[in-house]
């Protein structure tokens, strides 16, 4: 699907063109809008390209988490390049009220603590009011597994927030499209056994059956080795990973370890050499914005299922 460039989304799509109030749903909240938000932020860089592709930049004031963890790829850097990044990693509450914001777009573990100083409550007060991230919603209450449907939901609460909802159909019904098109070139055989990893030597830092990545490895023709744990982003130990001998490691890539170091470390350890994975060397790196809920996840699909193809 083609697009315009993050950068013109502004001014292409800036008028608001829904009645208000409004209401969305958000985790276990509903959160009702009496105007289109004039003065947004958002966290981390795949919330913020979710605002950018919506066209949302003239609504923003800043957006915060980025720079601590990701390097800002061309795209995004255009589309943010005349906002402020408010802070580095997580923000503190006076932050972001000293920016002046009246709409945060952030999630648990995305910006916010459960028992935090940041949270919708601590917001409240003072006229800031949050969406949550879909994905990020099992932190605070019961849900059922990922899928890509979360993303979805995400784009078209924020076009009904901000009077969006042409564009955001627009881009849903184009992801859609894309998608439809790349499973339906996926081979009838047993899915590819899948392991995400995320960071950290002593214990890895995975995705469960509760984060993105399990929905993507799925809709690729693969399966995410631990899809049996209850949990969104985690830590598990070693040995089920290697017992359960991944043929393909999907390496995260952000932060100070490079993609290149963290492939080296799983080749270089013995534990790991009868791994089917190591032992074939079949890595795929996706970019942190890729393997996190947001408008880039059809694409990395796309990557996997050519990954997994080749095996």
């Amino acid at each position: 699907m083609k697009s315009l460039p993050l950068a013109l989304l502004a001014t292409a799509f800036a008028a608001p063109a829904l009645a208000y109030p409004v209401t969305v749903q958000s985790c276990d909240r509903e959160v009702t809008f009496d105007a289109a938000p004039a003065r947004a932020g958002s966290h981390d860089v795949n919330l913020t390209e979710m605002m950018l592709v919506l066209g949302l930049t003239d609504r923003m004031v800043g957006y915060t988490g980025i720079s601590g963890w990701n390097r800002l790829d061309d795209d995004i850097r255009a589309g943010v390049a005349e906002l402020p990044e408010l802070a580095e990693r997580y923000p503190s509450r006076e932050v972001l009220i000293g920016a002046d914001l009246d709409f945060w777009f952030a999630g648990w573990n995305y910006g916010m603590r459960v028992g935090g100083e940041v949270t919708p409550d601590t917001l409240a007060p003072f006229g800031i009011q949050v969406y949550e991230l879909t994905e990020s919603c099992i932190h605070i209450m019961p849900r059922d597994a990922v899928t890509i449907d979360d993303m979805y939901t995400d784009i078209r609460n924020l076009g009904r927030i901000f009077g969006v909802e042409a564009r955001a159909e627009e881009l849903i019904s184009g992801w859609e499209t894309d998608l439809a098109q790349i499973t339906a070139t996926i081979p009838d055989a047993e899915p590819v056994r899948v392991f995400v990893y995320d960071s950290g030597e002593d214990t890895p830092f995975t995705a469960g059956r509760l984060a993105m990545p399990t929905a993507m490895i799925q809709a690729a023709g693969g399966r995410n080795i631990m899809d049996d744990v209850d949990a969104s982003w985690t830590r598990v130990a070693w040995e089920p990973v290697v017992e359960r001998n991944p043929e393909l490691v999907i390496i995260v890539n952000y932060g100070d370890v490079t993609a290149e170091q963290k492939i080296a470390f799983m080749k270089s350890n013995p534990a790991f050499a009868a791994m089917d994975a190591v032992r074939n060397d079949r890595f795929v790196v996706l970019d942190y914005v890729e393997a996190t809920p947001g408008p880039r996840n059809i694409r990395a699909i796309a990557t996997l299922a050519e990954a997994f193809r080749a095996r």
